[in-house]
Formats: structure tokens, C-alpha cells, sequence
């Protein structure tokens, strides 16, 4: 199904990836802990556009409902209520790593904001993606004047995503995959008990957009396309 979008995105991970909670990596997906809400891949320099999650099985357990919050529309509501927060999240880079794993030692060419714009802005009209786990991030590049005010900033985001009123909350069955804009939407998990064995993996946003023009545009609109973007 995946595939018939795109091709799927090759990570360290592998292609199409199995995800258990034996600790078989090093990562927090491989437990059987909350996960709180999150984008995948920002430790890469461009994060995949869409992800996929297929539940195969969960035995002798409960738990492990799916999260999924709306990023976009939690920046909104981070505007809202403080442009200035919005403005340093837009503004401000952090790192982020993925160094678990013997051989793996994976960080982004630059340090990237959580709200990244497609032109220079601090507001949500063009807001193009975000950027947040909190699991994968590692130091500011910043002075340590900005610093308190980042973590301000940060900590009056998180409280949005996690606001019940802002989750959706899902259980998955086998048989039932989901696929979703790695760039906008954030997904997490409960804690759960028993043996959860769960597939998943990524196409790029570049070619997930080609297969959408191609599916939805005529031939003139793809030509005129390349003129005006």
C-alpha cells in the first residue's frame, strides 16, 4: 500500500520496519512506554512527508491506543496565546540525534526550528512543518540569554498537544494501517502491557507530492504547475 505511493524512504531503521518492545533498538518506540506526541525523523535534515503504522498483533495485554494531535492547529492556538512564544519556536534551532544504536551516529546538517516556515515568518499561515520530540532532542543553537525563553516557549507548546481536548486517541487493529503528514500531524502511543508487534514506514515528501499531482492533476495543470509552483 505504501509502496503504491511512493517509494518507501530507506532509513537506518531498514525500509519497511517491524517495531516490537524488546529493546531490539535502541529508541523508545522498541518499549512498551507512553510515547508522547511526536514527529518522526527530526533528526534527519528533512524529515520523511508521510508515515505509515499497521498494527500486526497485540497478545496477552491492553493498551497501546494510538494519539494522534494536529501540529498545525496546535500552533495556531500557540499564537493565540502568545505570538512571542510562536515567534521563538519559529526562530530558534535545536539539534537533534539519533546516537543509540552501535553505528548509527545521525544529526541534521543544521539546527532546525520546531516551526519551520517556507519563507522567512513567525506566523501560521506559513507554517510548512513541525518539528518536535522531545526524545531526540539535544542541545539549542542559541545564546544562553534565549535559552529560558526557548524553554518557556516549549513548555507552553507541549501543553497544548497534550491537552485532552487536542488528542484523538485510537485503537488500532490489524488489518486497519494509518497513514499520516509527518510534517503536521503528531502521533504517540499509551503505556501497554503484553506483546505489541507493530509495521510501519516512511515515503518522502517529494515523491509523495508527485504521486499526488499526477493522481489529481490533468497534464495542463501538471504543466502550468511548473511554471508557477
Amino acid at each position: 500500500m505504501l509502496a503504491q505511493i511512493g517509494p518507501i524512504r530507506e532509513t537506518h531503521w531498514g525500509g519497511f520496519t517491524i517495531v516490537t518492545s524488546d529493546l531490539t533498538s535502541k529508541d523508545t518506540a522498541w518499549t512498551s512506554e507512553a510515547l508522547e506526541p511526536h514527529n518522526d525523523n527530526t533528526y534527519f535534515s528533512e524529515a520523511a512527508g508521510l508515515q505509515m503504522l499497521h498494527l500486526l498483533s497485540h497478545t496477552d495485554g491492553t493498551g497501546g491506543a494510538s494519539l494522534f494531535v494536529d501540529g498545525f492547529a496546535a500552533a495556531q492556538q500557540l499564537y493565540a496565546s502568545s505570538p512571542a512564544h510562536y515567534h521563538t519556536l519559529a526562530t530558534i534551532g535545536i539539534h537533534a540525534h539519533s546516537t543509540g544504536n552501535e553505528g548509527v551516529n545521525i544529526q541534521p546538517s543544521d539546527a532546525l526550528p520546531v516551526l519551520r516556515h517556507d519563507y522567512p515568518s513567525s506566523h501560521p499561515s506559513s507554517l510548512q512543518q513541525v518539528r518536535w520530540n522531545n526524545a531526540d532532542r539535544a542541545g539549542l543553537a542559541c545564546p544562553m540569554s534565549e535559552t529560558e525563553k526557548w524553554y518557556e516557549a516549549a513548555s507552553a507548546f507541549q501543553a497544548i498537544l497534550l491537552d485532552p481536548k487536542n488528542l484523538f486517541e485510537i485503537q488500532l487493529r490489524p488489518g486497519t494501517p494509518v497513514i499520516f503528514d509527518n510534517w503536521r500531524l503528531l502521533h504517540g502511543r499509551t503505556a501497554f502491557g503484553g506483546k505489541r508487534t507493530v509495521c510501519g514506514g516512511y515515503v518522502a515528501w517529494d515523491d509523495y507530492i508527485s504521486r499526488y499531482r499526477v493522481s489529481c492533476y490533468s497534464e495542463e495543470e501538471r504543466r502550468a504547475a511548473t511554471i508557477s509552483g
